[in-house]
């Protein structure tokens, strides 16, 4: 017969220590899920409330106090800010610019990403800060040269021009988030694929690239929320071929309450269709560069 080997009881102070670490993980505990609960209330109530006032009459856009939740439901507000003079063609204008973005962005960063990630060279680490120093002059510097660029070589109001200046303001960070992502992927698999008689194009676009997709996705939709929420430049750079927030920036003074609320409804139904799309492809595949 055996017998079980008890603990000895625990003294009046180790079991008044360990109360005491109880109550305070708890406390800990309660105070992330407070200010998690308030960061959460800080994002949404306000989206919540755009998106009450979107789908509500133009007679509660109008009422005081405002409901969080619309009561009737009705498109009366989002029928006139989409019947409103320029919005569609805007809107239209600020997909293209956003999509030329991407794909200007994704091309040129790609193989620099690629080739901070991959080579040694002297004064890397110092390119790469000069890549962030970019970001250190502020667009609102930069306009008037550009504009005066433009017009000299009769780029102004173009889509293309403003999907340039997008990409000079995204390209930094989207080259930094490639090189981080270059560099998770193994370089086994790479000289793997060079032993079995791969050249180094075919191994990057066969191996690395297809590892490499999740940040190439993540890169993208930075660089897309980026360019559709861009407005300075937009207005500095365009007249006629205004992007949506340029437009609706240049009539806000002016305009009735619906077409606010509306309007910043509607700017961001673009951004949140582009990333819950994406999203999955990010959640299926992330795995694959982490393991």
């Amino acid at each position: 017969m055996t017998t079980q080997a008890t603990l000895p009881p625990l003294s009046e102070e180790m079991a008044r220590l360990q109360r005491r670490a109880i109550r305070r993980r708890r406390t800990n505990r309660a105070l992330t899920y407070a200010l998690a609960f308030l960061l959460v209330a800080w994002i949404l109530v306000p989206l919540l409330l755009i998106a009450s006032m979107a789908f509500s009459t133009v007679d509660a856009v109008r009422a005081y106090p405002k409901s969080l939740l619309p009561n009737p439901v009705s498109f009366e507000t989002m029928t006139f800010f989409l019947n409103s003079q320029g919005v569609v063609d805007s809107t239209v204008r600020s997909i293209v610019v956003a999509l030329l973005t991407v794909v200007f962005s994704t091309l040129v960063a790609t193989p620099a990403g690629y080739a901070i990630s991959r080579y040694l060279f002297r004064g890397r680490d110092l390119f790469k800060l000069s890549i962030l120093a970019v970001r250190a002059f502020p667009i609102v510097v930069l306009a008037v040269p550009l504009a005066v660029m433009f017009i000299q070589f009769r780029m102004r109001d173009q889509l293309y021009s403003l999907a340039l200046v997008h990409t000079a303001l995204t390209l930094p960070t989207t080259i930094l988030v490639m090189s981080s992502v270059f560099a998770s992927v193994p370089r086994e698999l790479e000289e793997a694929a060079h032993v079995f008689g791969s050249s180094p194009v075919r191994a990057f676009l066969q191996v690395v690239l297809p590892l490499a997709a999740p940040g190439i996705a993540a890169s993208a939709i930075f660089t897309f929320v980026t360019s559709w929420n861009e407005v300075f430049a937009a207005v500095i750079l365009t007249i006629r071929s205004r992007t949506l927030p340029a437009q609706v920036l240049t009539v806000l003074g002016t305009s009735p309450l619906e077409y606010k609320f509306a309007g910043a409804f509607f700017m961001l139904i673009p951004s949140l269709i582009f990333i819950f799309f994406i999203r999955k492809y990010l959640f299926n595949m992330w795995g694959q560069i982490t393991k």
